[in-house]
């Protein structure tokens, strides 16, 4: 279905890094005035850009997850999110 965007593994990463930097282009872009301002989001409410960029970061965590989740049922090794483990986070830990 979005084969026509990015097909296979590279081009799927080109894809990916390209929209970043346009992404990062727009946001840097906008001044505090810009980000004060209304914006309508899919559903029609206004919103303050700012928020819904909040909001777009928000949304983006609980897709990783739902990435993090499913490899795990499938038992797919995952790297961290936040550098170690809570076990690796204890192991590490002086005991006082």
């Amino acid at each position: 279905m979005w084969k026509n965007l990015a097909d296979g593994y590279e081009n799927t990463i080109a894809f990916f890094n390209e929209k970043h930097r346009q992404m990062l282009e727009i946001i840097q872009g906008l001044s505090d005035e810009d980000l004060n301002r209304k914006c309508l989001t899919p559903a029609n409410n206004p919103i303050s850009i700012w928020k819904w960029l909040r909001a777009m970061v928000e949304h983006e965590i609980h897709h990783r997850a739902e990435l993090y989740i499913y490899l795990n049922l499938l038992d797919v090794k995952t790297p961290q999110i936040f550098g170690f483990s809570a076990e690796e986070v204890q192991d590490l830990s002086v005991k006082l």
